[in-house]
């Protein structure tokens, strides 16, 4: 690996991580709407709020050609996938704690590392599977047996996996060939068209200004994070990213310590201290392989 590719893929697991905390934060702010406002409400503010924000910012320096794509249908399909996802996540987060929730849902970097070598062809160096399998076995000693009430609200989370899994390949798929922009506009689009078809059975106004001050702020980060993540998968791998992709349990469960008062207790601790070892290393590990890449030969 070159110095340009090196920078680049290091970039994408600052925009990577960067993504996390802005995901973690948009699903401690959905929590505290969903209290108190219908979970398709909110949602049809998240979209709205993302597709407007993103028109504003991309459409008077692109015009028409923001919406130029070579895969019409794999937007539709992504748009659709996230909105599917979004509709999990809230109804996930209406009944669980945030970084149980977060802990859940963090299987999803598991089957993407698999799925990634499988369908889109990626080297997976034998460290780095190890990392991952670190990753999940932190991720279950957080959601350990008897850590929580396994009811029928641990499905939503579990069905929430399946559906990020397929996002987050076809996110990376697409952005080999895919302007980021024009991608971000569509997502933004597409879920507000989707939202906009069930809003009239569930409207409801929002009871006062700070919730509609935390509505503008889930656009806002959903805009973010979003953005973030197309740029992430655009310069690095789906594996390389995988690692890092846990970093959103530990914003996760300090989010519902700041904003609920949840502590997780020591064994979550330990989950959380062997998912932030399993980055640490994989941050190390990256180095490492681009450092001995671009050493020259010897004579």
């Amino acid at each position: 690996m070159n110095p340009t590719h090196r920078h680049a893929s290091l970039q994408g697991i600052g925009f990577a991580v960067l993504a996390t905390a802005c995901f973690a934060t948009l699903d401690t702010t959905t929590r505290h709407v969903s209290a108190g406002l219908s979970v398709l409400v909110a949602l049809w503010f998240r979209y709205a709020l993302q597709a407007l924000i993103t028109t504003v910012v991309v459409w008077p320096g692109r015009g028409r050609r923001v919406m130029r794509t070579e895969h019409p249908r794999f937007q539709l399909a992504r748009g659709l996938l996230l909105f599917a996802c979004s509709i999990l996540a809230f109804l996930s987060l209406k009944y669980m704690p945030v970084g149980e929730f977060t802990a859940i849902s963090m299987l999803s970097p598991l089957i993407i590392t698999l799925l990634a070598a499988r369908m889109l062809k990626e080297k997976i160096r034998p460290l780095r599977w190890l990392l991952v399998l670190g990753g999940f076995i932190g991720t279950m000693v957080i959601i350990r047996p008897g850590s929580q009430h396994f009811d029928w609200t641990v499905i939503l989370p579990l069905m929430l996996v399946g559906t990020n899994s397929g996002f987050q390949l076809l996110t990376s798929k697409m952005a080999k060939t895919e302007d980021p922009i024009t991608t971000h506009f569509y997502t933004g689009w597409i879920g507000t068209g989707m939202a906009t078809l069930l809003l009239p059975f569930v409207w409801e106004m929002p009871a006062d200004w700070t919730v509609w001050l935390q509505l503008l702020l889930m656009g806002v980060l959903a805009s973010i994070g979003h953005f973030l993540l197309i740029l992430a998968y655009g310069r690095t791998p789906a594996a390389t990213l995988t690692p890092y992709m846990y970093a959103q349990i530990g914003f996760a469960v300090l989010g519902g310590w700041v904003v609920f008062n949840h502590l997780p207790d020591q064994w979550t601790f330990v989950g959380m201290g062997l998912v932030a070892l399993c980055g640490a290393l994989g941050a190390w590990l990256t180095v490492r392989e681009n450092r001995i890449t671009i050493q020259p030969p010897e004579s």
